[in-house]
């Protein structure tokens, strides 16, 4: 079984690392048989945590999300098993280097988890062949698209993995498409695009050898555009019902949303329909990706559009108004 990450110590933020992705991890370091010094580990450690923290905070503030992140905790990779997915990782990476020109085209990415405890079966046990139509990773500086995906847990905290992958030679996959292998030999992954790159795509066939998990993140999120406003007490105002139809709302939603957000909330609708996830997540990830003063606008202007048809045709206001537990 393995050991469950570890906490990464706090650094000082003097401290600095090369880029990230051509530095070679602890992990490959103790699968390549290298000898690390503890002192080494520790500054590695400190400057690595720094730099996750500073890009991720960054890439999300941007975005005009404020992010607080609890703790980093890196993958030790001090088993057997570990140490020979490592091993396996190099192997490929040589591979692909030698097929595609001398470049791997190695990045680190970031992965949106429905809970830690996917997370701790993803380190123990790889992610396993349930991605039919691939993974999706978010860029380094640019964790949006993974925040979308990962969900509130009971501690209020969401998780993210920090990956790193072997892209070899991508190709456009626009948002929404239904592909799930290369279009051809020429290819190993997939992009939503070369200029503004937002979602990488690994595809199932290669999940497990050309993915090493490196470090996960978890943090709490506040928004200066209404997606979790944090209120009295450290709890989070928000509205705890759909309260108008889901297809409607979708329809409302992609005349205010940019195509791209409209898509992921059909495609997270369309899980919900399937079970594959829950209300519960279906709900957390629509608020994330609208944000809640959003939501709370169309949810109202439908309430009350409602509410006068009602009205003009019985004289009295719907009953079920009365029952809803946002309009003030």
């Amino acid at each position: 079984m393995e050991r469950p990450i570890r906490d990464l110590p706090e650094r000082s933020p003097h401290d600095s690392a090369g880029d990230d992705e051509s530095a070679v991890s602890d992990c490959e370091s103790v699968a390549s048989g290298g000898h690390v010094s503890e002192r080494q580990v520790r500054k590695v450690d400190g400057a690595d945590m720094n730099l996750i923290r500073t890009r991720f905070v960054c890439g999300l503030s941007t975005q005009g999300l404020k992010a607080d992140v609890v703790s980093i905790q890196r993958n030790p990779c001090s088993t057997i098993m570990a140490q020979a997915r490592i091993q396996s990782f190099q192997i490929f990476a040589r591979a692909v280097a030698k097929l595609r020109a001398g470049n791997a085209n190695v990045k680190h990415v970031w992965y949106g988890a429905s809970s830690k405890e996917e997370i701790d079966d993803i380190i123990q046990h790889g992610f396993g062949h349930a991605h039919s139509k691939g993974l999706r990773f978010s860029p380094n500086d640019s964790p949006l698209e993974s925040v979308k995906s990962s969900v509130v847990d009971k501690d209020g905290l969401r998780h993210l993995l920090l990956c790193r992958v072997i892209f070899g030679k991508m190709e456009v996959v626009p948002a929404g498409s239904e592909q799930c292998r290369p279009s051809s030999g020429e290819y190993d992954s997939g992009v939503d695009s070369f200029s503004s790159p937002k979602e990488y795509i690994v595809w199932s066939n290669t999940i497990n050898t050309h993915v090493l998990p490196e470090y996960v993140l978890s943090f709490k999120l506040a928004s200066n555009r209404g997606h979790e406003k944090v209120g009295v007490g450290g709890h989070s105002m928000r509205p705890s019902s759909p309260w108008m139809p889901f297809t409607v709302l979708i329809s409302v939603l992609s005349k205010m949303l940019p195509p791209s957000d409209i898509v992921f909330i059909a495609k997270f609708h369309k899980e919900y329909r399937e079970k594959k996830i829950s209300r519960h997540e279906l709900t957390q990830k629509v608020r994330l990706i609208a944000g809640d003063k959003l939501l709370v606008s169309v949810i109202k202007s439908f309430r009350a559009k409602k509410m006068h048809a009602s009205f003009k045709q019985t004289g009295q206001p719907a009953a079920w108004m009365d029952s809803c537990p946002y309009i003030q």
